[in-house]
């Protein structure tokens, strides 16, 4: 009998399921001879929002409801559509670029295609994207390089058109930059600029609606800094594991890997393997013990005191003797996260300057993870006020993380290359 009983309950569900899915399917079923337009929408309300607005409605009753449109034709003459399926409640318009009344077509549409009447509504959005990037919007003069930075909480893509003009060798160059970004905050470098004298920079901010701020003035024109690349034919490394100020020296000279390679003008490619390696156990060079290898630290004697104003850090690539390939750029055993410090030499102690994350690049393609791996990483010692450091002679690199598990790896163990910029200490 309990058998039975189970056996009927069995066919029960799986009738139920069976009469679900085809009233369902009568749901997703499309009839070429279906001219009937499904009902018109009831807009319950609309909310303003940043640049846009949120249509709260309730849809039509019709059974092969598809979806609640609406769309608007900008002053440039493009149309813009927005949908939410039959089950949403809301739908979002966006892409506004004041905060004046507009007018927005909103309509259902059924599986086979047809529009219900179309019924205009007004939305005044909130402030758009653009007006608040360029409340945050700022250029600063860097060393032979322009820094724009900009903040954009909504995360919604922008282009920032950077246009700037001076004079190299007596010729007249007037040229423009143009970055494009939805991340919340960004810093973007214009770099390689040697003018006579200063230069006029001019801003202008675009989403992808076609809305623009117009030409944004910068005001004065800016005085770029200068630097030098510092000579490394002087520079000197401890020997591993003996310490300057209390740090020990790192190792690095494991399997075809040496330390000395960091500062020989030469980059990994795929032929040469020219890179430090610390073979897990960089801190201490000793084998055998857990937990040894980051973070290290790379300390090198300049051989002189200088005033430290950027460093270029390039990976170890090893992608393939064509050179065309990612190979480790940006992952396993590069350093992704590392400190900066410099020795102060009457306190006898390591001041720390700055700390900085290496960016990954996303959506390029495996040819430009190797250029952008070649040209190295740039970083400034002071990034939010680019200046020189106190004089020094000994600079301390500290790997602190690789950039595998969001940098929080330690399994860093290679580096290829280190050149320091700044300017001959008096």
């Amino acid at each position: 009998m309990r058998t039975e009983r189970y056996l009927t309950l069995i066919i029960a569900a799986l009738f139920a399921c069976v009469s679900y899915s085809c009233e369902e399917g009568d749901r997703y079923s499309v009839s070429g001879n279906d001219k009937t337009p499904p009902g018109i929408p009831t807009i319950d309300s609309i909310v303003p929002i940043y640049g846009g607005g949120r249509v709260f409605f309730t849809p039509p009753k019709d059974e092969d409801l598809l979806s609640v449109n609406a769309e608007y034709t900008n002053a440039n003459g493009k149309t813009f559509y927005f949908t939410a399926s039959y089950f949403s409640d809301s739908l979002d318009v966006i892409g506004f670029g004041d905060t004046l009344l507009h007018k927005v077509k909103i309509y259902a549409m059924d599986r086979a295609g047809n529009h219900s009447e179309e019924k205009l509504h007004e939305i005044r959005p909130l402030e758009p994207t653009i007006s608040r990037v360029k409340k945050s919007l700022k250029v600063m003069p860097g060393f032979s390089s322009l820094l724009v930075d900009w903040e954009n909480e909504l995360e919604r893509s922008v282009n920032v058109y950077v246009y700037f003009k001076y004079t190299q060798q007596g010729v007249v160059r007037d040229l423009v930059s143009v970055f494009s970004s939805n991340k919340l905050t960004e810093r973007r470098y214009i770099n390689n600029l040697i003018p006579d004298g200063t230069i006029d920079v001019k801003l202008q901010i675009e989403d992808t609606y076609g809305n623009s701020t117009g030409i944004i003035e910068t005001g004065e024109p800016l005085t770029l800094k200068e630097d030098m690349k510092l000579p490394k034919k002087d520079w000197r490394f401890p020997n591993a594991n003996d310490s300057i100020a209390g740090v020990p020296m790192m190792f690095g000279d494991n399997l075809e890997g040496r330390v000395a390679k960091i500062c020989d003008d030469i980059i990994d490619r795929g032929d040469n393997l020219n890179f430090l390696h610390t073979g897990g156990r960089g801190r201490t060079g000793l084998s055998g013990i857990a937990n040894q290898n980051m973070p290290w630290n790379l300390i090198i004697d300049l051989g002189g005191y200088y005033r430290l104003s950027r460093i270029i850090t390039v990976q170890r690539h090893s992608g393939g003797l064509e050179n065309i390939s990612r190979g480790q750029y940006y992952k396993y055993e590069n350093v992704g996260y590392y400190a900066l410090h410099i020795l102060n030499e009457q306190t006898n102690q390591w001041d720390s300057i700055t700390a900085h994350k290496i960016p990954v690049p996303v959506n390029i393609s495996e040819l430009e993870y190797v250029k952008l791996g070649e040209a190295g990483d740039m970083a400034y010692f002071y990034p939010d006020n680019p200046q020189y450091t106190p004089p020094t002679r000994w600079v301390r690199y500290e790997a602190l993380n690789c950039f595998d598990d969001n940098y929080s790896s330690t399994s860093a163990n290679c580096l290829s290359e280190v050149t320091l910029y700044g300017i001959k200490a008096n």
